[in-house]
């Protein structure tokens, strides 16, 4: 009787550990997490084309890519009960109302920064930057910084000295950084030309846009000109919807913009754009486009122009016939912003020298773009910090980094984005590998005890 007890009781225990097994089966992880700053992009990698040409005094850069809406909006100022409240702009994750611009950015290196050309962007990432998981909120951005601008390369507040910062950028320790902005730039044909050094921040000089918004008097600055656009605003609805497009004034800039008039009668839902676009000055506006792009057939198609040698070799990396250069690439799409981009490992460009990417020697002025794409892989990085990359005990790989040998040796894209959801969970897939150790375990013994206890019942009788 005590035998068929243990019998029965161990078959339950097998049943139920099977049936919890089953119940459990994927729910270790969730999606999204909004509270620890985690959403998870629906496809995890995407494409992006490339073609370069330059004519010796000029050099282009052609980016595709796609998006099945243009955002072109970014943030906007919308009437509501007597004031004006911002909506739109930085986002967790993709902007349900695509108020949030598409971009697309290029970090460029003529090998003076080790490791970009085997790691890319990885190593601009120190550990507790804006928008990580548990890093507290402040008006200061945490940015991209270099590690050698660091005393202690994992620690973002070591900041080595003026002088040697000073001596860092003139040995060529900095990044070039060109941005596209669909919203902030691209209807006046502008590009932003920054840089990754000690943070990542604008060239010398203004950008391409300023907040059209007067604080203390809690009013935008500038309205549209409706001798030009036919209104003062726009509609929420209509900008959400997407009814708004290239055809229509979108934008403020001096040409479509008067002085707000705050005795208008302004109604529920009307919308002023919340950036005022300008001329950039000074190495900012080093980058430029040859004409304003638009979104035609599913894709992006972009170009952006700059001086192979702008005479601000502080600020810009030069570019020379015969040379040989590293770059990498992000892509915004799908109205996010932030981290929750696209990235490319790093590729190796060449002026007249084979490489991954081959610009094309052209007549002075045009641009031949008849040879073939480059097609890049971009992915979601998660949250992949450089100290996370470089330590033992975070990451097995370290010692491969250590010995230098480059990411793509060891990993397609696909893997490193699988590689940054892993991290976004670490703790839920450590607790749900537990979890299925125990009930591996107990059915195990379960399902032991069980044949021991009926091999012996067989035996007796």
């Amino acid at each position: 009787m005590r035998r068929t007890t243990y019998l029965a009781a161990s078959a339950a225990i097998f049943a139920g550990l099977l049936v919890a097994a089953w119940a459990t089966h994927g729910t270790g992880v969730v999606r999204d997490d909004p509270e620890r700053n985690i959403t998870i992009p629906k496809e995890l990698t995407s494409e992006l084309q490339v073609k370069v040409a330059y004519d010796g005094e000029d050099i282009w850069f052609r980016y595709r890519w796609p998006v099945e809406r243009p955002a072109i909006f970014n943030d906007v100022l919308v009437y509501n009960d007597g004031k004006w409240e911002t909506r739109g702009g930085e986002a967790l994750g993709s902007n349900p109302e695509f108020l949030t611009e598409d971009r697309v950015a290029m970090m460029i290196d003529d090998g003076s920064v080790p490791l970009f050309s085997r790691y890319g962007g990885y190593i601009t990432i120190g550990e507790g930057l804006t928008t990580f998981t548990g890093t507290p909120e402040t008006d200061e951005e945490r940015t991209k910084y270099l590690p050698s601008t660091r005393t202690d390369p994992d620690t973002f507040d070591t900041i080595r000295p003026a002088g040697d910062l000073e001596k860092l950028r003139a040995a060529g320790q900095f990044i070039d950084l060109w941005q596209w902005r669909s919203s902030r730039s691209n209807p006046i044909g502008l590009g932003d030309d920054g840089f990754v050094a000690e943070e990542r921040g604008g060239d010398e000089g203004t950008g391409p846009y300023m907040t059209n918004f007067d604080k203390e008097a809690g009013q935008p600055k500038y309205m549209f000109n409706p001798d030009v656009a036919g209104y003062r605003a726009l509609k929420i609805d209509e900008v959400i919807s997407g009814k708004v497009g290239f055809n229509d004034t979108y934008y403020l800039a001096a040409e479509t913009a008067v002085p707000f008039d705050p005795t208008y009668q302004w109604q529920n839902g009307d919308t002023i754009p919340r950036r005022f676009l300008r001329p950039e000055t000074g190495s900012r506006a080093d980058v430029v486009q040859p004409s304003a792009a638009r979104w035609r057939n599913g894709f992006w198609d972009v170009t952006l122009r700059r001086k192979m040698d702008t005479g601000n070799p502080l600020d810009d990396k030069i570019f020379r016939d015969g040379g040989s250069y590293d770059v990498a690439f992000a892509v915004f799409r799908n109205a996010s912003t932030m981290r929750w981009h696209y990235i490319s490992l790093p590729a190796s460009l060449g002026l007249g020298e084979p490489a991954q990417i081959n610009a094309k020697f052209s007549e002075p002025g045009k641009p031949d773009w008849t040879g073939p794409w480059t097609d890049v892989e971009v992915f979601y990085p998660g949250q992949v910090s450089w100290p996370r990359l470089t330590d033992p005990k975070q990451h097995p790989g370290a010692d491969r980094i250590a010995q230098r040998v480059p990411v793509a040796y060891r990993h397609t894209e696909r893997q490193l984005a699988l590689y940054g959801v892993e991290v976004e969970f670490s703790k839920e897939i450590k607790r749900q590998w537990l979890w299925t150790l125990g009930m591996s375990v107990g059915l195990i013994v379960a399902f032991g005890f069980s044949m021991m206890m009926l091999f012996r019942r067989r035996e007796e009788a």
